[in-house]
């Protein structure tokens, strides 16, 4: 499957997008001191496991979307690259005919 352009970067941003809100979220959750997070003990709450597995669930869906999108976009630039060498040599050898017919009369 190819993916367009718009949709890879897409894809890639929200993966990048995901890494900086699911880390700052689980710093933010371990250093909780409103009482939600850990009880008086300062053992974890069951809050804190259920925040923390929320967090590392979606850090991981979104690791696995933004590699899916930076993948697209590599298809895409190699596609791109691929299809610029195809133009020039079609276009080489075409010019190289050229000649070759004028010479010829």
């Amino acid at each position: 499957m190819k993916l367009s352009r718009p949709v890879s970067w897409f894809l890639l941003a929200f993966g990048v997008w995901s890494w900086f809100i699911w880390i700052t979220f689980a710093k933010n959750l371990w250093k909780d001191g409103s009482g939600l997070a850990f009880d008086d003990a300062g053992d974890p709450t069951a809050y804190f496991w259920v925040h923390l597995a929320l967090a590392v669930t979606s850090f991981l869906l979104g690791t696995a979307i933004g590699i899916i999108g930076f993948r697209g976009v590599r298809a895409l630039r190699s596609s791109t690259a691929a299809e610029r060498t195809v133009t020039r040599t079609r276009s080489t050898h075409t010019r190289h005919r050229a000649c070759s017919e004028t010479e010829a009369k």
